[in-house]
């Protein structure tokens, strides 16, 4: 029953916590204040919620906890700037109700993305803090993001939120004149935000649906403050590369690769929205980073099968967008469409330069890439030296039940050979 409850807390937290935290922000002015008291309320919530059953309304309840343990440090402290005044404003009566609960969330969160990116923090900077605020990412997932350490990241990211706090950066959404400014610092936090849903980096789910929708929403609404063509650009690539959520893991939480999916249960609806949005963005001839993969995976979801898929169409825009964003994972990309439009071996090439520059060897996605282009070269031995490498540095679980499968079908096959 406690390991029922644990779970539930989890789950709980995951989904509410961006909410809960933006909401704690908005009232305390202090982005380390309000994460160091939501890490107390959940713990409170680990000790009471097994006794005293899960409350009606989990997020009120954080907030509500969560703030009047922010009361108590406040009192303990008054070195913090204004603390008397905010003890003052702050009710002290214990409740559970949705008062507590803005109905207002979006704005909050709105409000706590343009804070993080405030053109005074750097643009990594930026990313970083609204991927641990806004996305609920933590540190050691930030970092993997970045492809740091852990500790240069939470180095980071205390200087970024006490020079928010310093600053006295406002927490607001920025007149409309100043949004273009922030507009490629934004569109990446939202990017990563759902990259890392529909990926997630570590743990036992694959998807974690709460910040693939929240990246898509957010992304709703910054279009609409800002109607430019590759603010439609990403939600179109979102809604398209989402609509595949439900084919990407089997009735039994296995991994389902892109060629053995059942399209039927690929969202039709996301898809058609996706395709209007994109083509509408496109006919505007600014074509940028967004809008390139955008137009890649709407070719993915308009071909009625993998072998009828525009395979060179996917590798010419791919080589498109390594004009505009030259990088190594776009590369690593490239390199698969080129494999499946000319050959694994044609592909291989492409892999062999980026292993040769290094940027991508503590990737697991670059050697599960090779481990794949290897096996269909039947190169079985370096395939599973690939998969191997792959699985010690993957951390999601689904994805290193799915290296271990291919592990276990190369290996019989090198006996067989044997």
């Amino acid at each position: 029953m406690i390991d029922s409850t644990r779970q539930v807390i989890e789950r709980v937290f995951r989904a509410e916590s961006g909410r809960v935290l933006a909401a704690l922000i908005s009232r305390l002015g202090d982005i380390e204040l309000a994460q160091d008291v939501l890490q107390d309320a959940l713990v409170t919530a680990m000790q009471r919620w097994p006794v005293d059953g899960t409350p009606r309304n989990p997020g009120a309840w954080m907030t509500t906890t969560a703030y009047h343990r922010a009361i108590d440090r406040l009192r303990r402290s008054r070195r913090i700037v204004g603390s008397d005044d905010l003890l003052e404003s702050i009710p002290t009566h214990d409740t559970e109700d949705d008062e507590m609960f803005d109905p207002n969330f979006g704005d909050e969160r709105l409000k706590l993305m343009f804070t993080c990116c405030h053109p005074a923090l750097t643009l990594e900077a930026q990313v970083a803090l609204t991927l641990n605020t806004l996305g609920g990412l933590s540190t050691a997932e930030v970092a993997r993001a970045f492809l740091v350490s852990e500790v240069t990241m939470a180095q980071r990211l205390v200087r970024a939120k006490r020079k928010i706090r310093d600053a006295g950066i406002p927490y607001q959404v920025p007149p409309a004149h100043k949004l273009p400014e922030r507009r490629d610092s934004l569109l990446s936090v939202i990017y990563l935000i759902f990259n890392e849903g529909y990926s997630a980096a570590s743990g036992d789910a694959l998807i974690r649906h709460e910040l693939c929708d929240e990246a898509i929403r957010l992304a709703r609404v910054l279009a609409a403050l800002l109607p430019d063509p590759e603010v439609h650009g990403l939600l179109a690539l979102m809604l398209l590369t989402h609509a595949r959520r439900k084919a990407r893991v089997s009735a039994s939480g296995e991994l389902v690769l892109l060629e053995d999916q059942d399209r039927s249960l690929w969202d039709k609806a996301m898809i058609a929205e996706g395709v209007q949005i994109i083509e509408t963005a496109l006919a505007y001839r600014q074509p940028n980073v967004y809008q390139l993969q955008a137009a890649i995976a709407a070719l993915h979801s308009q071909a009625v099968s993998f072998a009828s898929t525009d395979w060179a169409q996917i590798a010419a825009l791919y080589g498109v967008l390594a004009t505009f964003n030259p990088s190594a994972v776009v590369e690593l990309n490239r390199a698969v469409a080129v494999a499946m439009a000319n050959g694994p071996g044609a592909g291989m090439a492409i892999l062999d330069d980026l292993e040769r520059d290094g940027a991508l060897n503590g990737y697991y996605a670059f050697h599960a890439a090779r481990a794949d282009l290897l096996r269909r070269m039947r190169w079985l031995q370096e395939a599973h030296d690939a998969y191997t490498e792959a699985l010690t540095l993957c951390r999601n679980t689904v994805e290193q039940a799915f290296f271990k499968h291919r592990l276990k079908e190369i290996e019989a096959e090198l006996k067989t050979e044997d």
